[in-house]
């Protein structure tokens, strides 16, 4: 479907009456609109109106023009409808911002994922759209590059679905509410099984109070938008002086957020934290945001000597003395009046993880006071949350009924190279297809950057050469990363090597953890709450949650090697059945 055009108008109350005079289309009929600023384009505004004339008129009395935009875009096809135009709309803002070159005026309250008649032959036409608009110079990268990248994928520009964009607006009504009451504290908890938008909640709801802290009343809010009565002076009053942080355990997916808070108006790098700079501060936080809360620390040997003096040093500024049971929660909770905690407890991986008992405890006080929300939409993985159950099912050695997975395209391989070229080939395709490995081979290149850390069928790999950012690290296709460079990415593809420290008991015929073959110190450190018990079992819970986050990287597919023999023949069995 094409027969579109693209109209050029200065952003002038002249041009635009002018332009408007020369076809009814041009104030009555369904467009949608790029403004930006000529011959330096950082700045850019996305819309869709009806009446294109009136609309450009309250943009010219309102702060677009004080921000010095002066150059207007106008799409108009004859088939186009108000649902085409919102979806365009949507679409266009999202690349916009994935591409990384603007700062966009637009906020994040009113982009739609709703179905309309003939919504994918029209979505065919909008890449047509984007081709033009990038021969025009503003796009700087194709759209499988844009969305590959980190800045799409974690952007606050979401098209939330509806279980996430119900427990948007269930916070925003809670926070608004508990903020009136200023003795009042409260802990919310979203939980949810790995891809079903966890971080994503997280952004998109920081992006979103900022925005209604900010917004001006000629501001462009939509008003069929669920989040439009949020945008009242009394509310914009209220959030005034909120001050929010957005804590991120693991340090590569901290950093790749930063990168996407710094290209997005309304946030800053500074807002995202280590729970070290959180228990640091000397400020305190009306709100703090906690991704992968299951990965805070407890009081437990750290990475360093220097995080274990900082620990200690924490624990006695804040509670006045360093107990065993204070935990990087309780430094959150001492440091900010409200939290939101999004959790799943099957991704913990390592015994100074928060405890099962403390992450139970959370889940359930929520839930007792109606602070308590559910994902359950699969957002990563296309064949659903079936298979997200399968693979953690199979990993518990149970015998899971099986899923029907569509396209998805899971395959089992016998030899690591060839899984290596299958891995090669579809990155060739699609891009972002990566090897990662459970933590079954000691760290050599760590220190010896000529030595391979993993020789298997006659291929020989290396880790992670970096810890910040390795899939979009330039030799991460020759590389595998580990759990703590992939946990909250997505993959296209995902070729998964299932190391010895997983294996088939030949005694007892059951999945059992290899504690000699597991080589992460401190994922066995007898340490935390498990300083006196910690014991194989205990181990293997660790593992099959690794290996449970590994399996369900992939979006389009999953490739699976397994070291041990009998696990080998277990898995190809359950595995190629399902193919």
């Amino acid at each position: 479907m094409t027969g579109f055009s693209i109209q050029h108008v200065a952003f002038d109350k002249n041009a635009v009456d002018t332009w408007a005079a020369e076809h009814p289309r041009h104030t009555n009929w369904p467009v949608v609109y790029v403004i930006d600023r000529a011959g330096n384009r950082r700045k850019l505004y996305v819309g869709e109106t009806t009446s294109t004339q009136k609309r450009m008129r309250q943009h010219l009395a309102g702060s677009k023009k004080n921000e010095g935009l002066d150059s207007i875009r106008v799409v108009i096809d004859e088939r186009f409808n108000k649902s085409v135009c919102l979806d365009l709309e949507s679409h266009l803002i999202r690349w916009f911002h994935g591409d990384g070159q603007y700062e966009l005026f637009n906020g994040n309250d009113g982009l739609t994922d709703a179905q309309y008649y003939d919504r994918d032959l029209y979505r065919e036409s909008f890449r047509d759209v984007f081709e033009a608009l990038r021969a025009e110079g503003l796009f700087s990268r194709s759209i499988p590059q844009i969305e590959n990248s980190d800045l799409f994928k974690l952007s606050p520009f979401k098209a939330l679905n509806h279980d996430q964009a119900i427990a948007i607006t269930d916070i925003v009504e809670g926070l608004l509410e508990d903020l009136q009451h200023p003795d009042v504290r409260s802990t919310l908890v979203v939980q949810g099984e790995p891809g079903t938008g966890k971080t994503i909640i997280a952004i998109f709801l920081m992006k979103l109070l900022a925005d209604i802290r900010d917004f001006q009343d000629h501001d462009d809010v939509q008003p069929d938008s669920m989040f439009a009565e949020f945008f009242v002076p009394e509310y914009r009053e209220l959030l005034a002086d909120l001050r929010m942080a957005l804590v991120i355990p693991q340090q590569s997916l901290r950093e790749s957020v930063k990168k996407v808070f710094k290209k997005t108006p309304r946030l800053d790098p500074s807002m995202v934290l280590t729970p070290f700079q959180v228990g640091e501060s000397d400020a305190a936080f009306d709100l703090i945001l906690v991704d992968e809360t299951h990965r805070l620390g407890q009081r437990a040997n750290q990475a360093s000597g220097v995080q274990n003096k900082k620990f200690r040093e924490i624990n006695e500024a804040l509670f006045g003395e360093d107990a065993a049971h204070y935990t990087q929660l309780d430094w959150i909770k001492a440091r900010s009046k409200h939290q939101l905690l999004l959790v799943d407890g099957e991704q913990s991986v390592r015994p100074h993880d928060l405890s099962p008992a403390v992450l139970s405890r959370e889940v359930r006080e929520a839930r007792d006071l109606h602070r308590h929300y559910r994902l359950t939409t699969q957002m990563r993985v296309q064949a659903g949350a079936d298979y997200v159950e399968y693979v953690r099912a199979l990993l518990r050695d149970e015998h899971p009924a099986l899923p029907s997975l569509g396209s998805y395209d899971l395959r089992f391989f016998d030899d690591l190279g060839e899984m290596q070229a299958a891995i090669r080939e579809q990155d060739a395709s699609v891009g972002l297809s990566r090897l990662v490995a459970g933590y079954a081979w000691d760290w050599k290149s760590r220190r010896d950057p000529s030595a391979f850390d993993i020789e298997l069928d006659g291929v020989q790999l290396r880790w992670n050469s970096t810890d910040k950012d390795w899939i979009n690290s330039a030799h991460s296709l020759d590389e595998v990363g580990s759990i703590h460079t992939v946990q909250g990415y997505d993959l296209n593809y995902a070729g998964v090597i299932i190391g010895p420290d997983l294996r088939v008991s030949p005694t007892t015929g059951r999945i059992v953890a290899d504690w000699d073959a597991y080589r992460d110190k401190k994922g066995k450190e007898r340490t935390g709450h498990l300083a006196e018990t910690f014991d194989d079992e205990d181990l293997l819970v660790f593992i099959r949650n690794i290996y449970g986050v590994l399996l369900t990287r992939g979006m389009l597919g999953t490739y699976v090697y397994v070291c041990d023999p009998g696990l080998r023949e277990r898995l190809r069995t359950r595995l190629s059945a399902v193919i």
